[in-house]
């Protein structure tokens, strides 16, 4: 089976895209609404690029009837967000941001996710997030109906029992993050396996 990507209507080159780059890493975006609301949303259309500056992009669509997403208006009003990582405990819950909430609806408070105030951000970070990251926009693409957000993590919070600050390594096995497959599927990643360097290759 083959594709010219040209011959795909867009939700159909989506669906191939999304069936088999897999799994993907969420980014559990908040932002801050005009009056305060706190804004909580998944994008799994998303990854880290670069470590100088430490650079991140998520893609954010059009709502299906054509309205902009809470988070893109508050990151264009503002230029400023956290991207919190998701662990298992807190699976469902980011699977449940992702519905459809007003504007004047924080999830996290409808939801009763708790806030931690970030250090370099106005806006909060989900305090039991393994591991957020405080962005500045650095840039925003448009391409087509999506807009690719970049941000500048210029701030990082770890959860302390998760880090080995000396070696400056995750305890993997304290650490359980859960990925997105397709459509309301998802991941565990504790089956993990470890292969010797490879010859000639730095370790």
């Amino acid at each position: 089976m083959e594709y010219a990507a040209s011959d795909l209507k867009p939700r159909e080159r989506y669906k191939v895209l999304a069936s088999f780059v897999l799994p993907r890493p969420i980014a559990w975006v908040t932002s801050t609404g005009p009056t305060g609301v706190v804004n909580a949303a998944p994008f799994s259309f998303f990854n880290v690029f670069c470590e100088d500056p430490p650079l991140c992009m998520f893609a954010v669509n059009l709502r299906p009837d054509g309205r902009v997403k809470d988070t893109l208006v508050n990151i264009e009003r503002t230029g400023e967000f956290v991207v919190n990582m998701t662990d298992e405990p807190l699976a469902h819950a980011m699977h449940e941001t992702s519905g459809d909430f007003p504007p004047d609806v924080g999830e996290p408070d409808y939801l009763g996710l708790k806030l931690a105030p970030s250090t370099s951000v106005a806006v909060p970070r989900l305090a039991d997030a393994p591991w957020a990251m405080e962005c500045k926009t650095w840039k925003i693409i448009d391409v087509n109906d999506r807009r690719l957000i970049m941000g500048e993590g210029i701030h990082f919070y770890i959860r302390d029992e998760l880090w080995d600050r000396e070696a400056m390594r995750v305890h993997m096995e304290r650490y359980h993050p859960v990925g997105r497959m397709f459509a309301d599927r998802y991941c565990r990643t504790d089956d993990r396996v470890v292969f010797p360097t490879a010859e000639g290759a730095k370790p």
